[in-house]
């Protein structure tokens, strides 16, 4: 009888490598990637969120002292909610869906969460830095969902690379969140570990 070895994964030390990684010319520079864009995905279990949520802080930190490199993290969850402070409908959203359910509440934020919300914040405040994070991906299901966060990227991150934190599974064609909620295939990212 054959076994097979399931290899299982450190990932405190692929977080740690991390800064290494973005450190190369080769990846802040977007190159040596046959002309596609510098986007790239870290998954990992879901279980491991609080752990990644730690070290994104600690290798911004990292990457800023002691690599002079700037890493900008765009928390997709806190756009969620200064975007619904900016309207002025925080409070109401949230008195509403207590009394009328989630259900309600993802109608409801359907026609706030436009792409263009999060496309624009990030457009405007990453000018500065050198690598852009996306996290709180999780945190802001099924009201935003990743492929369409990264299909609406394109146009306005063309120069940088990219790395989107992301809680579950990518084979490098399907993105499935937690690794229960399939999500649509998105093509055009790198793994960052293989």
């Amino acid at each position: 009888m054959k076994t097979t070895k399931v290899m299982t994964r450190n990932i405190r030390q692929e977080l740690d490598q991390i800064i290494d990684i973005i450190s190369t010319k080769d990846f802040l520079n977007c190159s040596s990637l046959g002309n596609e864009i510098g986007f790239y995905i870290y998954d990992y279990p879901p279980e491991e969120e609080m752990l990644v949520r730690t070290k994104i802080k600690n290798i911004k930190k990292q990457l800023q002292v002691s690599r002079n490199i700037e890493a900008k993290e765009f928390d997709l969850y806190k756009i969620l909610l200064k975007t619904l402070e900016d309207k002025g409908l925080k409070e109401k959203i949230i008195k509403e869906e207590k009394k009328k359910g989630f259900e309600w509440l993802i109608k409801a934020l359907k026609p706030i969460l436009k792409p263009e919300t999060y496309k624009d914040v990030i457009a405007s405040e990453s000018k500065d830095a050198d690598v852009i994070f996306l996290s709180g991906v999780g945190k802001v299901w099924p009201f935003i969902r990743s492929h369409t966060v990264l299909n609406n990227l394109h146009s306005i991150i063309t120069a940088k690379p990219l790395l989107m934190f992301y809680p579950g599974e990518w084979n490098q064609k399907t993105l499935k969140l937690f690794g229960k909620f399939k999500d649509d295939n998105y093509y055009r990212a790198f793994k960052l570990f293989n």
